[in-house]
């Protein structure tokens, strides 16, 4: 017999907004408690939204990951600002995410004021990475962000150091509050799933990330990577999964596979590292390098490419 929730069981949708590299992923991931959103340190990593979901007693959080609000200089750029604007229309709750390192700038001005246009969701402000920030900073950051709007649910403060004491409880207090601004209703997932995402599309997402780390200038936004296959062996010993690196130009290749495939190699490692235990097996992992001239601003390739 499956056990029914809670009398004022709580559920609902939660997105993360601010600049690029705010923390959003990073967030989204300690929330839920395990990787669903790939992190890196270059800007607009995320380029889907990417739901992952969060379990409690009392309620059930579906936060939608998102990529960073930017100033679009290509056609992909755009469509991902489009599908941010699609994403705020249908949440019961924005966060609004300002890193306590930075002082508030016209950037975090011009989002808080564009989440005028989403009436419907209720908004919060997230004062991150408290951590790496002196506690004056924080204490500026958090009174600058309440100057920004006069309608705020809540204004919190959270630490990125996973783990500590300090940051659990602050992500505790983030989801009390969070459940308590939600409908009632139903759980939307059933108990135990973490994400919608599918197991390609995690798979490609990690790789991605092994291919972010030290590359430089424009290159990051010139990654995109596909999977043509992921098929266990008979024995089920391992996985074999056949995936694609694309890049705009033949330099940007070169980059990526570095000296004698030294590089590719690396990127290659990491990533098996990531999902042998996503799939539970040994995994042979071959990658293949390709170049989709300027697919940022191709509509047909962009489309190839998922977007």
């Amino acid at each position: 017999m499956t056990e029914q929730p809670p009398q004022h069981f709580r559920s609902g949708f939660v997105t993360f907004v601010g600049r690029p590299n705010v923390g959003k992923s990073t967030l989204t991931n300690a929330l839920v408690g395990t990787k669903v959103a790939i992190t890196s340190d270059k800007p607009q990593t995320t380029r889907r939204a990417i739901r992952g979901i969060v379990n409690r007693p009392d309620g059930q959080l579906v936060i939608v990951d998102t990529p960073g609000i930017h100033k679009p200089r290509t056609l992909l750029g755009q469509r991902l600002n489009d599908l941010v604007d699609a994403t705020l229309g249908d949440v019961d709750v924005i966060g609004f995410c300002v890193p306590a390192t930075e002082k508030v700038g016209p950037g975090d001005r011009r989002i808080s004021e564009s989440l005028d246009g989403y009436r419907r969701a209720k908004k919060i402000a997230l004062v991150t990475k408290t951590d790496a920030a002196k506690p004056d900073q924080v204490m500026e950051r958090l009174i600058e962000v309440n100057a920004l709007r006069d309608d705020w649910a809540a204004v919190i403060p959270l630490s990125a150091l996973e783990g500590t004491e300090r940051a659990h409880e602050q992500l505790d207090v983030l989801v009390a509050e969070l459940l308590a601004l939600m409908p009632e209703g139903p759980a939307l997932y059933d108990e135990g799933v973490v994400t919608d995402e599918s197991l390609e599309d995690r798979v490609a997402e990690i790789i991605r990330e092994a291919s972010l780390d030290g590359v430089r200038d424009e290159l990051p936004h010139s990654l995109a990577v596909t999977i043509d296959d992921i098929e266990e062996r008979e024995d089920g010993s391992i996985t074999e999964i056949y995936a694609n690196v694309f890049v705009e130009r033949d330099s940007q290749k070169a980059i990526v596979i570095g000296k004698g495939g030294a590089r590719l190699r690396d990127v290659g490692a990491r990533a098996r590292a990531q999902i042998e235990p996503l799939v539970g097996t040994k995994v042979f992992l071959s990658l293949r390098v390709k170049v989709a001239k300027d697919w940022q601003r191709d509509p047909k390739q962009l489309g190839r490419l998922g977007f």
